[in-house]
């Protein structure tokens, strides 16, 4: 794939918030360029790195009306030698074309988006930021750009890759458990629906649950089966929990919950974790009665922006509290976090490529 790269500087856009003293938050800044390659007679064409700046979109877009658009979230970090490192990208790029078959847009080859995302890498490298924690945030996506307002796919796409220089995703440390509340009104997505995929829409029809679970105290809704029986997953990540005897549970992938690719890397890592790990279908009554039994000592998430998300408690909409095992975050809860963490940041051996090496190709 031959990229053209326009490198002109934006450096109005270099602010006092990318200097190595500043907490920089996660996901709200963005480097200078992006990639954006398009689709159009039956083709990906034209694979460029752009200054970053807005798009010039039809009213009529598609993706405006109908939802057809779909993303990924990843990261890169820089190890010890000062090189930047990418974490299972072709996982992602796999994931994306699994959500673009789901909403009838085309596949991008896995190795186009692997070389788009190191690119742009490469061009903005000197924007990660030099802080404990820190990574660059990768968010490639697709979406709809054909000016037509008939339902059906689109004929032309946008695809585009931006990076975000993000620290921590627990700014003040990897400390306290988040709640969850267990509600029987809202659902994430039913059997042959959109679920599995990454798409936007999943995440707008997201919003109001997370509204009604704030009003709770809540982080986010764990979100049940359509019958309210089975556990699925959380908003913006997959659920676990931990057994007295170290086991982690992960609720087995259906077509209504998406494959996270932390659960996926989770379930590989048994042998470096020193347990088991596995996936079962849970049902909601008996895990509540193994936490309040302790069977269950430990809970939290599995998601890419925060690696692992450690749960003390439940609440249910009649008020009710379950809280998991003293409401802390668990022993095993952080071995996971510090055994995945340690992998990306390259500190021990992880699986054969799992870690990428971004060459430098752009003086």
């Amino acid at each position: 794939m031959q990229i053209t790269y326009n490198l002109k500087p934006a450096l109005e856009r270099r602010t006092e918030q990318f200097k190595p003293t500043t907490n920089v938050g996660f996901g709200n800044l963005r480097t200078d360029h992006m990639f954006l390659m398009d689709y159009r007679d039956g083709e990906w064409c034209d694979p460029r790195v752009v200054p970053y700046g807005p798009f010039q979109v039809a009213p009529g877009a598609i993706a405006l009306h109908y939802g057809q658009s779909v993303f990924e979230g990843a990261k890169a970090f820089q190890h010890d030698d000062g090189e930047i490192y990418t974490f299972r990208i072709d996982k992602n790029a796999e994931r994306l074309n699994r959500s673009a078959d789901i909403l009838c847009i085309p596949a991008l080859p896995e190795q186009m988006q692997v070389d788009a995302i190191n690119a742009l890498i490469d061009v903005d490298r000197l924007w990660f930021p030099m802080q404990e924690g820190a990574c660059l945030y990768i968010r490639p996506f697709i979406f709809a750009t054909e000016d037509r307002l008939s339902v059906s796919p689109s004929e032309q796409y946008t695809f585009c890759v931006i990076l975000s220089p993000s620290g921590p995703y627990y700014s003040d440390g990897f400390d306290k458990a988040i709640r969850l509340l267990i509600s029987e009104r809202f659902h994430r997505a039913v059997s042959g629906g959109t679920g599995a995929s990454k798409a936007a829409g999943n995440y707008a029809a997201s919003l109001k649950a997370g509204k009604a679970a704030a009003e709770y105290g809540a982080a986010q809704v764990l979100y049940l089966d359509a019958n309210n029986k089975q556990i699925e997953e959380v908003g913006a990540m997959n659920h676990f929990h931990v057994l007295k005897d170290g086991t982690i549970i992960i609720p087995k992938f259906t077509d209504t919950i998406l494959k996270s690719i932390t659960s996926q890397s989770i379930l590989d890592l048994g042998e470096l974790l020193g347990c088991e790990v596995r996936q079962e279908t849970v049902m909601l009554e008996q895990f509540i009665s193994d936490i309040e039994s302790g069977e269950i000592i430990e809970a939290g998430g599995f998601g890419t922006a925060a690696v692992v998300s450690p749960v003390g408690s439940y609440i249910f909409e009649d008020n009710r509290i379950v809280t998991v095992g003293n409401g802390e975050v668990g022993e095993h809860t952080k071995r996971i976090y510090k055994v995945l963490t340690d992998i990306q940041k390259g500190l021990i051996q992880g699986p054969a490529g799992w870690v990428q090496y971004v060459k430098r190709v752009q003086a």
